[in-house]
């Protein structure tokens, strides 16, 4: 499982640096595969409300948002977002990122498409403020609890700090390893028993992406699922997004990766390989199949249908091999 945390402190060394630090490093201890995104780090324009996401589902401001952040997004199974307080909510920058999500929630809401991830992806927020108001952390939750729902993640809580201003004031806090700890724990608890599943193909761009997706929308609760390709494309398949987009599966801003990146996700517990050969692993004691599927490189889209139809049969099969 991949885990994003998004740093929206400009300062890091700070607290909130710190708090999603030892966050990350302790999911990491459990399995999770984790990536940091240092938000005052990136190139990240406001939203300029051209309103292009409502209508097409893609934003047209060429950034880091469209060049890395919105597919991390969508490969992650937890997100979390940590901010100190700016004047009752988060910083600026890490709210740009935030608005700039305006273009998931246009794909959910006004496009009706759903992402594969959309019934297991988890939300965790994190946050630090100076003062120790009672109200200091609503309007910063409140925003998250949006944030979430647009990128479809299911909030599961908080750690919130107040007094925090010193520089090394968390990292002295006596219970702040331990809360940690144990949020990390009742977060990571339901991924514990999923078996790992890993789907390839030569390119990583239709068919073991497809398979990715269905596995994930039929039964993400019960299984980790992984994709890659022996010589991954550029870029998915125009043909094959478009196929899932009929079966309302949104497979936007995903991207080919080769099959290491594919294995770092840990020792999977099924391979199923679609015409990857010699150049797919063979790992022994996991279940290994080869589905006989077409490439559906070149063909038409009715082709794609075919074969989108197919894989879609296969993994109800799957699943109900590994999962009963």
């Amino acid at each position: 499982m991949l885990i994003v945390g998004l740093q929206g402190s400009p300062r890091k060394k700070g607290n909130t640096n710190f708090l999603l630090s030892t966050f990350l490093q302790t999911a990491a201890q459990r399995g999770a595969v984790t990536r940091t995104i240092q938000v005052a780090e990136r190139n990240i324009l406001p939203c300029k409300e051209y309103v292009v996401c409502e209508k097409k589902g893609y934003c047209p401001i060429d950034d880091d948002m469209a060049g890395e952040i919105y597919g991390l997004l969508r490969q992650a199974e937890v997100v979390v977002l940590a901010s100190p307080i700016f004047f009752y909510n988060m910083t600026s920058q890490l709210k740009a990122l935030v608005d700039r999500c305006q273009t998931f929630w246009a794909r959910k809401y006004r496009l009706k498409l759903n992402d594969p991830l959309k019934n297991t992806r988890q939300g965790y927020l994190l946050g630090v403020g100076a003062t120790r108001g009672k109200n200091l952390f609503e309007g910063l939750q409140l925003t998250a609890k949006y944030f979430f729902d647009a990128i479809d993640a299911r909030y599961e809580g908080s750690l919130v700090y107040r007094g925090i201003e010193g520089a090394k004031d968390l990292a002295s806090h006596p219970t702040v390893r331990e809360e940690v700890e144990q949020a990390v724990a009742a977060l990571m608890a339901s991924y514990a028993t999923r078996k790992k599943v890993l789907f390839l193909c030569r390119q990583n761009a239709s068919r073991s992406q497809m398979a990715g997706a269905f596995a994930q929308h039929l039964a993400g609760d019960k299984l980790d699922v992984a994709t890659g390709g022996s010589r991954p494309a550029e870029k998915l398949n125009p043909d094959m997004l478009s196929a899932m987009a009929e079966k309302k599966i949104d497979l936007a801003f995903r991207t080919p990766q080769g099959i290491e990146a594919a294995l770092a996700h840990g020792r999977p517990d099924a391979i199923i390989t679609m015409g990857c050969g010699e150049e797919c692993p063979v790992v022994p004691g996991t279940l290994h199949q080869e589905w006989d599927v077409p490439d559906p490189s070149g063909q038409t889209i009715e082709s794609l249908r075919r074969i989108r139809d197919e894989i879609e049969s296969r993994v109800k099969q799957l699943i109900t091999t590994l999962c009963g």
